[in-house]
């Protein structure tokens, strides 16, 4: 079980920016150093703007729920994922950009917040039967 984990740690922390480093030198052979540093400083601060706006909406829905007296589960999540698009966001990247944007996007944010939400309930469901499985009559 501890190797799953290190493979897409090692994914994540070492062959994404591998990858992420040969796209941006190919764009830069392609269309030049300075256009491709300032396409990267621009997403990064459309980026940063996107993150900020989106993240004010999620904490406000997370307020209205929580007045509203339910447990802002789905808003928390997806406050979650705005902050992952932004620390995605600002780094430098091309495939990093685009998963960030898309993760500013409501209704993509909202395809993966189900998609999370069906991993977490299946994980738990499965934890609960082996739970009940290895339970002992008293």
């Amino acid at each position: 079980m501890v190797f799953p984990m290190f493979g897409r740690l090692a994914l994540l922390f070492v062959f994404v920016p591998l990858i992420e480093l040969m796209l941006l030198i190919k764009l830069s052979a392609k269309v030049g150093f300075g256009p491709t540093l300032l396409l990267v400083v621009i997403t990064g601060l459309i980026g940063a703007w996107l993150a900020r706006d989106q993240g004010f909406k999620a904490v406000g829905r997370i307020q209205a729920e929580l007045a509203a007296g339910r447990m802002p589960t789905d808003e928390l999540i997806e406050g979650m994922l705005v902050l992952a698009g932004g620390v995605v966001l600002l780094t430098p990247g091309l495939l990093t950009d685009i998963c960030g944007f898309l993760l500013m996007v409501p209704g993509f944010r909202r395809a993966v917040l189900q998609r999370v939400k069906y991993g977490y309930s299946s994980r738990l469901k499965r934890t609960n039967a082996r739970a009940e499985g290895n339970a002992i009559d008293v």
